[in-house]
């Protein structure tokens, strides 16, 4: 009984990295569940080796390492980072910053995002449908590193005309994995 499962593990991975090797390459708009099935991993395990991720999802890792270049060449993968925990860096504060634009016309909307690109402790930025323009979120050490952030920052961004501050009073989900 163990050698016909192992023998019929062995079929399916190698019936999975046939169909990885002759798999299209693709658009992005055209995933496969495998393909989905790797993203799903390396979205939770961003260093995982090529083993690692055949392994999981049933391929070898060759053919692990031939979707994931085919999954980086279409743009599903845009890059790899780090996740610094920002309260290691002091930055403890979470702050939720609805911006009012004067108008929302194309020069206006490209001279705040671009100069928006330039604040350091803005982590992400939304424009939106509705009453405001933009979110931003930002991380801070507290209120006066925000009130250094409002004045020198947030207050000379072009364009704007009111912004409206929350600040979270405790972080209950951030970066979740799928």
């Amino acid at each position: 009984m163990g050698t016909k499962r192992a023998n019929n593990s062995q079929i399916e991975q190698e019936s999975a990295e046939a169909s990885a090797d002759n798999a299209p390459r693709l658009s992005s708009a055209e995933l496969d569940e495998l393909d989905a099935s790797i993203l799903r991993y390396l979205e939770r395990h961003g260093r995982a080796t090529n083993y690692e991720v055949g392994d999981a999802v049933g391929l070898s890792a060759s053919a692990a390492s031939r979707r994931i270049l085919a999954l980086e060449s279409c743009g599903a993968i845009r890059g790899y980072r780090t996740v610094i925990d920002d309260r290691m860096l002091g930055k403890s504060m979470t702050v939720y910053i609805r911006v009012t634009l004067e108008r929302q016309s194309a020069t206006v909307l490209t001279a705040f995002e671009a100069a928006v690109r330039h604040c350091h402790d803005i982590v992400s930025c939304h424009l939106l449908a509705g009453q405001y323009d933009y979110i931003l979120v930002a991380r801070v050490a507290g209120m006066d590193d925000y009130g250094r952030l409002h004045q020198n920052e947030l207050s000379r961004l072009p364009g704007v005309t009111r912004l409206e501050t929350s600040f979270a009073l405790r972080d209950v989900l951030e970066g979740k994995s799928r």
